[in-house]
């Protein structure tokens, strides 16, 4: 369970630059007129995806989960490719990418890097590692639970970044 714990911390550490990136990002997009929505499911985003990271190691642990070696390793492939969309996606959007829902006016739709074949492709990195990460250890429960959360999350998350790109890509329009 050693190296499964550390793999584990590995991503919450992702996870804390992820914030750093986006408290800059916040900041710069805030500059330039930036507007926030769906602050409200927020909260919940955050509360689950840290209940994600503590959810399988607790499984792991108190419901001695354990490791299947042909699954566990296919699935470590599963969630470092999902690290790597992430990343595609943070490079990609540049100051643009945040965790929160913030556009900024005057700029378009980014089309490149995985935005070429998804409208979200970091909701597919998210889904990917909320899965394969709990399976990596067997935590089947976390991945079941995260994995229901994460679609309802995702589908509220889903409609506002679209009705908030939909709302600057009319007034720009319009100017």
């Amino acid at each position: 369970m050693t190296w499964y714990t550390l793999l584990v911390l590995a991503v919450a550490a992702e996870r804390l630059a992820e914030l750093v990136v986006a408290r800059r990002n916040t900041a710069w997009s805030l500059a330039r007129g930036g507007t926030e929505s769906g602050r409200g499911h927020y909260p919940a985003m955050v509360a689950l995806h840290t209940a994600l990271l503590a959810g399988c190691l607790a499984e792991v642990r108190f419901a001695d989960r354990p490791f299947p070696p042909v699954l566990g390793w296919a699935l470590v492939a599963v969630v470092v490719a999902a690290q790597v969309l992430r990343w595609w996606c943070i490079r990609t959007l540049g100051p643009r990418w945040n965790t929160r829902v913030i556009v900024v006016p005057g700029l378009p739709r980014v089309t490149g890097g995985p935005y070429r074949w998804l409208n979200h492709p970091n909701y597919v990195a998210v889904a990917a590692e909320g899965l394969a990460l709990p399976l990596v250890h067997g935590a089947w429960a976390t991945a079941l639970v995260f994995t229901a959360l994460n679609a309802a999350l995702m589908a509220v998350r889903i409609r506002c970044e679209d009705r908030a790109l939909d709302r600057l890509s009319a007034v720009d329009a319009a100017a």
